[in-house]
């Protein structure tokens, strides 16, 4: 697609070499992480939006998310295995696709991560609204985003370990939920009135398609958001302890176990209490027991709820730092952005992260109440972007691999070609969707101006500069001189 030189792919990180990124993250980090990042705000806060717009049949929405999910998720895998690199998905892009795609990728999941953080913190000030009404939301998003970019200097060993004890509260905190969802329908804790709590509840108020079709269809922009995040999977390969047996592990339980999350959690919760009694003014967890009378249990499950934002965000700014460092390495980025602590942190890109999450604190100033659902709109756009980037990188490589008749994959997708062509398809539809949707269709219109950003940065800043140093490196090459026998 490029008429320009190939960008190399960075050789991976040395395990302690100095000034590299160090192999600190182990198979339990890294599926942590990966939960830690999907499962966030998508399902605390930002699942009532979705049940609002789809109804019941948002169950589904979330089945045909979940395996396009899967399918990404899988390419990236394969990709991540055969080349466990910093910048992961980005340097693929550019490898398979061409030196632009690779600029557009790795800034868009950067933009993309700086989204979802934006949604997270906003998210989090709403959940300590619940136990501090008074206090303005700006004031919590403060003080988080300095002690998220505190733990991501420190290490990458540090980082992991905070990140698996966070993922753990909320996915314990998950199935406690669930199995006491069970119990209130089974025996009607807090609740005896006649079905007041059951399977009917997915059937009544309106029907399981009670949104209607355009309902459905609508529903994937905010439930696409939900998944947003697990691509970080990849980012982790060049600090990944043995990459070729800890990614494969991690890519095939994740998704799997994310999405039980999601249609397990969202229809015991749409059983107990009628999807059109979800006002989004906080927490569905919460608003259950809340209004079940267990009070106890609503202020255990906000608790939770805010160790789930946190998690997500630690999980954002890792992986938007490490991207920032790939683009960076490429020349893709300004160089200092290669610049490493003694414990092999990119300290600048962390700090450049969390310096743009101040915005955060503007937005929640001056729109309270509109900011979250225009930011996740906004990271949908961003995250569909990434993988339709990751899939057609993925094929490339493929052809490539065909091609020259070289050693086939490790770790290689499953119904080839048939299920990466669908993925592709469906991730079109997504965003053909944001812009149908009215609520979302000005994150599309933003989108478009980002890639347009993009693209001119790259044609008038980053082509010429790289440019000018394949020259120079050409000028500088030391002379060989030919012997007479050569001659």
């Amino acid at each position: 697609m490029s008429a320009e030189p190939k960008t190399p792919l960075a050789p991976p990180a040395s395990a302690g070499a100095p000034g590299v990124m160090r192999r600190g993250l182990t198979a339990r980090h890294i599926r942590f992480m990966a939960l830690g990042s999907a499962i966030g705000t998508g399902l605390f806060y930002g699942s009532s939006a979705a049940i609002k717009t789809a109804g019941p049949a948002v169950l589904i929405a979330y089945m045909i998310g979940g395996a396009a999910v899967f399918m990404v998720m899988r390419a990236l895998g394969e990709m991540a295995v055969r080349h466990p690199i910093s910048g992961s998905f980005g340097q693929y892009a550019s490898r398979y696709i061409g030196p632009f795609a690779g600029f557009l990728t790795g800034w868009t999941y950067t933009f993309e991560m700086f989204v979802v953080a934006l949604a997270d913190v906003t998210a989090f000030s709403v959940y300590m609204g619940f136990w501090f009404p008074d206090v303005d939301r700006w004031i919590w998003i403060l003080a988080l985003i300095f002690f998220i970019a505190a733990v991501n200097l420190i290490s990458v060993k540090v980082f992991g370990e905070l990140e698996f004890w966070f993922a753990l509260i909320k996915i314990v905190a998950i199935i406690g939920m669930i199995a006491g969802g069970i119990a209130i329908i089974v025996f009607g804790l807090g609740n005896q009135s006649e079905n007041a709590a059951g399977l009917a509840n997915l059937f009544d108020h309106g029907g399981f398609f009670a949104g209607g079709f355009m309902g459905f269809l609508a529903a994937f922009t905010i439930v696409m958001f939900a998944f947003g995040g697990i691509e970080v999977i990849g980012i982790t390969a060049g600090e990944a302890q043995n990459p070729k047996k800890v990614i494969p592990k991690a890519i095939n339980s994740v998704p799997v176990r994310i999405l039980l999350f999601y249609v397990l959690t969202l229809g015991v919760i749409m059983m107990i209490q009628p999807w059109n009694t979800i006002d989004g003014s906080k927490s569905p967890f919460v608003s259950i027991f809340d209004g079940l009378g267990l009070t106890g249990a609503a202020h255990v499950l906000n608790a939770v709820v805010i160790t789930a934002a946190i998690s997500a965000i630690n999980a954002d700014i890792f992986g938007a730092g490490r991207m920032l460092h790939g683009l960076a390495e490429q020349g893709h980025a300004p160089k200092a952005f290669t610049s490493l602590t003694r414990t092999g942190v990119p300290w600048l890109t962390v700090i450049a992260m969390a310096g743009a999450l101040l915005v955060g604190v503007v937005l929640n100033i001056l729109f309270p109440d509109q900011i979250f659902f225009l930011i996740a709109a906004l990271a949908t756009f961003a995250t569909v972007v990434v993988w339709l980037m990751i899939l057609i990188s993925h094929i490339r490589m493929k052809r490539e691999i065909a091609r020259d008749n070289l050693l086939p994959s490790e770790f290689p997708v499953p119904l080839w070609p048939a299920a990466s062509w669908a993925a592709v398809g469906f991730i079109v539809f997504v965003i053909v969707m944001i812009g149908v949707v009215p609520g979302t269709r000005d994150a599309l219109w933003v989108g478009l101006v980002w890639i347009a950003i993009l693209a001119l940065s790259y044609h008038f800043l980053v082509k010429p500069a790289g440019k000018k140093r394949r020259e120079l490196e050409d000028t500088t090459a030391p002379i060989r001189i030919i012997p007479p026998s050569e001659r």
